[in-house]
């Protein structure tokens, strides 16, 4: 799937903090947003992201 020096240079575009991989996307803790990973692409768009509810 993704490498991890790819992970860790990624931000989150609301917030601009980090992002973890968690199942088949990249979640931002703070903004609670998952950014899906289409094909291996990471898709950082904000019109993309699902809202998470924990």
């Amino acid at each position: 799937m993704l490498e991890q020096e790819l992970i860790d240079i990624l931000a989150c575009p609301e917030c601009k903090g980090p992002v973890q991989l968690v199942g088949e996307g990249l979640v931002c803790e703070k903004c609670k947003l998952l950014y899906p990973v289409r094909d291996g692409i990471p898709i950082m768009l904000l019109s993309e992201a699902i809202k998470i509810d924990e």
